[in-house]
């Protein structure tokens, strides 16, 4: 199932979201201009391999791709549920909330995978996150899936909370069946992305807006004294 966009539009630009997404297609443009005999050293300063990890790689591995459809994909799932969680959230702690869960599934895909040697990059794992927070945030809001049914493809509108479920039990099924082996060597962190979601999940739950209630100064009477109806005797 492939997502092309939900119902619910955000209040403003999402600017953090359109910067991430610069900073993602800088550093692949990045990566391309580096020679093929430098692409080497380039992963292994700055992408997270698990048996060697440098601390400094939980943050630039999240922007670096292995491909254009790496990367496209990445950027569309980014582009289609980001929005929503940025308005919520407020630019500023979106930014921090993204980071977070890019380097908490780096943490998890280290402790899950603590034995290879294969670098891995991508969004993937901070973009979980914003998947999760979706979920959390937004569980009612529907979601227009292509969808392929046997030699036929349609589209339908999906509650949020059915399709962030079902891929969030694609990862899980498809971490269980990796363990053993070697996740990254598949091709995808499936750890990475569980950590994300379920990170992404729980600081949306702990961040949710509450409305402030108006500061009362003790021996002030409330804003709206005296009542416009007498209280009832």
């Amino acid at each position: 199932m492939i997502p092309l966009r939900d119902t619910h539009r955000s209040s403003g630009p999402p600017w953090v979201v359109l910067v991430l997404i610069a900073c993602n297609l800088v550093v692949f443009g990045l990566q391309l201009l580096t020679p093929p005999q430098q692409a080497r050293a380039l992963m292994d300063a700055w992408a997270l391999v698990p048996d060697r990890l440098l601390w400094h790689s939980l943050g630039s591995y999240m922007f670096m791709h292995g491909g254009w459809m790496h990367l496209i994909g990445n950027l569309w799932f980014l582009w289609i549920f980001g929005d929503n969680v940025e308005d919520a959230l407020g630019h500023s702690r979106f930014l921090i909330f993204y980071l977070l869960c890019g380097i908490t599934a780096g943490l998890v895909h280290v402790l899950a995978e603590s034995g290879s040697p294969v670098p891995t990059v991508g969004a993937s794992g901070a973009i979980a996150g914003v998947m999760g927070a979706y979920m959390v945030r937004f569980p009612r809001n529907r979601i227009l899936t292509l969808v392929p049914i046997v030699v036929f493809i349609t589209t339908v509108e999906i509650p949020a909370v059915f399709m962030l479920l079902y891929w969030f039990l694609i990862q899980v099924v498809s971490g269980a069946y990796a363990t053993g082996k070697s996740a990254a060597a598949g091709g995808t962190a499936w750890f990475a992305h569980i950590g994300g979601f379920l990170v992404g999940a729980f600081l949306a739950w702990l961040l949710r807006t509450r409305k402030p209630q108006p500061l009362i100064h003790q021996g002030e009477p409330p804003s709206d004294w005296p009542p416009s109806e007498p209280p009832p005797s």
